[in-house]
């Protein structure tokens, strides 16, 4: 699906919307809509066309990035940009993403005479099927992860910082080829895993600790994202039970997974298992998002949630326990949603690993 046909579709919504032309501003929908990859760059659709603007540092890479759009390269401030376009196309009523304008940009907007109509998730959702070439990515992006942790698992040593691991982890996956980590990765040894998403520190790794790590890159724009937890020697008799209830959830989870399916029914199939096992209450957090252009994005896999999951979509599924003071245990895999079920992207094994 080229960005043309995605900017139709998001046109489509004109009508039903109550306006002439809609003004795209959060980054990530900039994107998916235009193939720009800078900074600040701004889109308006209508019916018939639309017009890109950005300021003049963009001027070359807007030409080659998003070569089949009219482009407004402006030297002062966005909002006479704006106001030129709008009398340019003829429009006086524009969608705008609630969640992309500060206050002072709508102020400064509407000011002008044009009437500004707040959405939500009207890209958002345009975003949560992925495409063939969105699906490729997603898997590179994936492949350098599951390399990344070959790599790591071979370089802990006794006496390595949580700090340390994770500079080792995201440097193997810059070399490997990714343009930028996914994320800060979480790093934690021992006590420190009963933390969902703990900073790594200076805490040295030792003997008998469980070791959880989430990590991901980045391929052309595109998020991978996992969790594996193994074990640096042998683990607490505790925990050892607890990783065996987390593998049954989270398989739980995957085989809930298909298209037509609620987040809120994969949840508590995943749910359900961990509090069948009495440790309901320490599992704190949604089984899992949509990942793509950004990290999280829908749709959600989450306790009363409204999410109807669509076939291509790419969501995670991490259900994890957490003891404080001993540790905890995360598995996370993303996976492709299809039609009677799911595709398991990662490669990286789910059996407990003991180094």
């Amino acid at each position: 699906m080229n960005q043309d046909v995605r900017r139709r579709k998001l046109a489509s919504r004109l009508g039903d919307l109550g306006v002439d032309a809609f003004l795209v501003t959060r980054l990530p929908n900039v994107r998916y809509l235009t193939g720009f990859t800078g900074s600040n760059g701004q889109l308006i659709v209508t019916a018939e066309e639309a017009i890109f603007l950005t300021d003049g540092r963009y001027g070359e890479q807007s030409r080659r990035e998003a070569p089949d759009l009219r482009r407004v390269v402006y030297t002062g401030e966005f909002v006479r940009a704006f106001t030129d376009a709008c009398s340019d196309l003829g429009v006086e009523r524009l969608a705008f993403e609630s969640a992309g304008l500060t206050y002072k940009t709508y102020q400064d907007l509407s000011a002008v005479g044009r009437e500004l109509v707040p959405t939500e998730q009207e890209v958002e959702r345009l975003r949560w099927v992925k495409d063939r070439e969105e699906i490729d990515r997603l898997n590179q992006a994936q492949a350098l992860a599951d390399d990344a942790f070959d790599l790591i698992t071979h370089k802990l040593v006794e006496g390595m910082t949580e700090r340390d691991a994770a500079f080792e982890l995201d440097m193997s996956l810059r070399r490997a080829g990714a343009e930028n980590v996914a994320f800060e990765t979480i790093m934690a040894f021992g006590e420190s895993a009963a933390e969902p998403h703990h900073h790594p520190s200076d805490r040295p790794l030792q003997r008998g600790d469980i070791v959880k790590m989430d990590f991901g890159c980045v391929v052309d724009g595109y998020h991978s994202d996992m969790t594996r937890t193994f074990s640096f020697g042998d683990p607490p008799a505790q925990l050892r039970e607890v990783y065996d209830v987390v593998r049954v959830a989270q398989q739980a989870g995957i085989g809930a997974v298909a298209a037509g399916v609620s987040g809120a029914d994969a949840d508590e199939a995943s749910r359900s298992v961990i509090r069948d096992a009495g440790y309901g209450d320490k599992f704190t957090h949604s089984l899992g998002h949509g990942v793509g252009l950004e990290i999280h994005e829908g749709p959600t896999l989450r306790a009363g949630g409204k999410d109807v999951v669509p076939e291509g979509a790419v969501v995670t599924v991490e259900p994890g326990i957490y003891l404080e003071g001993l540790g905890g245990v995360r598995i996370e895999d993303m996976v492709e949603v299809r039609s009677d079920g799911c595709r398991v992207i990662p490669r990286t094994p789910k059996e407990l690993i003991v180094l």
